[in-house]
């Protein structure tokens, strides 16, 4: 299994100079495409001698991890941005992870399985069944409503495809059924380009519903990552609403902060500012979607980082 690897590559990104990785992304999917040290006694000395050594340690492991991906996961890296994201974000080996609307596991999640390592665990976090119901096509078709059901069990099984002994456990939820067994327990939420569904669909209701489960499955003082394609502040809000993709920050920040989270910082990480959409555009004019528009890029992002109260 590529994991085996990790050893080699991390032996490997240390002989050489270290680079930062390039990283990338691309849309959900959607109706269409889916103190100072004279302070500090010995003691504190040797604490942050302990703590520096730790955060090496993990961007050491996240650099092998990411070294060891497929060519197909790694030509998103210019894109997405995973390193610098995730670092961001606070992500660690060890923690727990929700990453919402996955896949199985998705992309972030075949990184983050051997990222978060043994004692770790991944939690999938799926729309539920009453919202993809509201989706037009086949994501509201019967048969893709009934292979729903089967969320929970599917995305373990597909971490349990792609883990090894030093790879993180699988769990799973479907937004609105939040198990009284997973509450408390994670350390970040990753909600990545998946806001705009949640705006969009029946007045916001769903994103409302989305935020309760985030803030009851964090522990106090918890993280959640966004990361979404920006509209433009100046852009009507009817159109930013997201069924073009885009939502505006403030509206993700009013959100979160209506909801109780501390907005803690924003970063430009997986900014592009070639992308200025009209309102005749939609987000999946871009690539990956349509390789036409190659000059442009992919979407332009905001990345929030929120905290939950301790």
């Amino acid at each position: 299994m590529k994991y085996l690897m990790l050893g080699a590559a991390a032996l490997a990104l240390a002989a050489c100079s270290q680079e930062t990785s390039s990283d990338v992304a691309a849309p959900a999917e959607t109706d269409e495409t889916m103190a100072s040290a004279d302070d500090m006694d010995h003691g504190d000395m040797g604490d942050m001698d302990d703590m520096e050594h730790d955060a090496m340690s993990a961007s050491e492991k996240l650099d092998a991890v990411l070294a060891a991906e497929s060519d197909e996961v790694k030509a998103r890296y210019p894109y997405r941005h995973p390193k610098e994201t995730l670092e961001f974000f606070g992500v660690e080996p060890g923690m727990t992870v929700v990453d919402t609307l996955p896949g199985e596991p998705g992309w972030y999640g075949q990184i983050l399985v051997p990222y978060l390592g043994p004692d770790g665990v991944l939690i999938g976090a799926d729309y539920s069944i009453e919202m993809w119901s509201n989706f037009s096509g086949r994501y509201s078709s019967e048969e893709f409503l009934q292979g729903k059901e089967s969320f929970v069990s599917d995305y373990i099984a597909s971490v349990d495809a792609v883990r090894d002994e030093d790879g993180a456990e699988g769990a799973a939820f479907q937004i609105g059924s939040l198990p009284n067994s997973l509450k408390g327990t994670a350390d970040v939420v990753l909600v990545m380009r998946a806001a705009h569904h949640f705006n969009r669909l029946a007045d916001g209701r769903f994103f409302t519903e989305a935020v309760q489960d985030f803030n009851d499955v964090l522990k106090p003082g918890g993280i959640v990552g966004v990361v979404q394609h920006r509209a433009q502040e100046d852009m009507p809000d009817e159109w930013a609403v997201g069924n073009a993709g885009y939502v505006k920050q403030s509206q993700i920040i009013s959100v979160f902060e209506d909801a109780g989270f501390e907005l803690v910082e924003a970063s430009e990480i997986n900014a592009n500012p070639a992308d200025r959409p009209t309102t005749e555009d939609v987000v999946w004019r871009l690539p990956p979607a349509n390789p036409d528009n190659a000059e442009i890029g992919e979407s332009d992002r905001m990345t929030l980082k929120f905290r939950k109260p301790e």
